[in-house]
């Protein structure tokens, strides 16, 4: 399999990580997620990639790069200062990617409702009280509430209405996130489920699950 290098981020400074999250263990481990199933993206042949909370825009940026910018990249970011970071990271290295702020896919819909191949979402998944999730300060990046799923939560009930017929969604969840919990939700709108990767980082063991449809569904 062919190794894939990491986008170009040294335009980014320590000024910009003040307001938007550092790429950082779960930022690579879905990079490598994906280059590690970059056959069955492959043959998905996407039209339509999307990536949910983009921060520095490093891993639509990657994505775009491993398939050689062949379909429409959008990213979204509820902060504007992530939403230039992105920009300029696309920019950096030479793929076109749209860039637009918004809360989730909220901006964009229901324009891209059924029209997404590959959605990626790196979600807030810490465990933190729950007023730390909507905070105006750099901690919304990572605060995801109760059982660090009031972010995920959110989002899960669309992701029906959101994909095409063929499309996946990678999702980076930490082990207190309960995974099984959310496979199960899923499993009940139709969605079949598999680990891609799985990492121990310091303390927090992270992992990425793939969604698509149940045929039999």
């Amino acid at each position: 399999m062919a190794s894939f290098q990491t986008p170009d981020y040294s335009h980014l400074t320590q000024q910009d990580y003040e307001n938007v999250y550092e790429p950082a263990e779960d930022t690579f481990l879905l990079m490598d997620a994906l280059e590690q199933d970059i056959d069955n993206i492959h043959q998905l042949k996407p039209s339509v990639c999307v990536e949910i909370g983009c921060g520095s825009g490093l891993v639509i940026t990657f994505l775009a790069k491993i398939l050689n910018n062949s379909a429409m990249y959008i990213a979204t970011d509820r902060n504007a200062i992530a939403a230039e970071c992105a920009k300029r990271t696309a920019s950096q290295n030479q793929v076109v990617v749209e860039v637009v702020t918004s809360d989730l896919l909220q901006a964009l819909q229901p324009q891209l409702n059924g029209g997404i191949d590959l959605l990626l979402f790196n979600p807030p998944y810490v465990v933190t009280p729950s007023e730390e999730v909507d905070s105006s300060s750099i901690a919304s990046s990572w605060a995801g509430g109760i059982d660090g799923r009031q972010v995920i939560d959110r989002l899960l009930p669309q992701i029906p209405q959101l994909l095409s017929h063929k499309g996946i969604f990678y999702l980076l969840v930490l082990r207190e996130n309960k995974p099984d919990e959310i496979r199960k939700k899923m499993a009940n709108m139709g969605f079949q489920s598999e680990k891609v990767l799985q990492r121990k980082t310091g303390p927090e063991h992270l992992s990425i699950i793939k969604f698509y449809r149940d045929p039999d569904r």
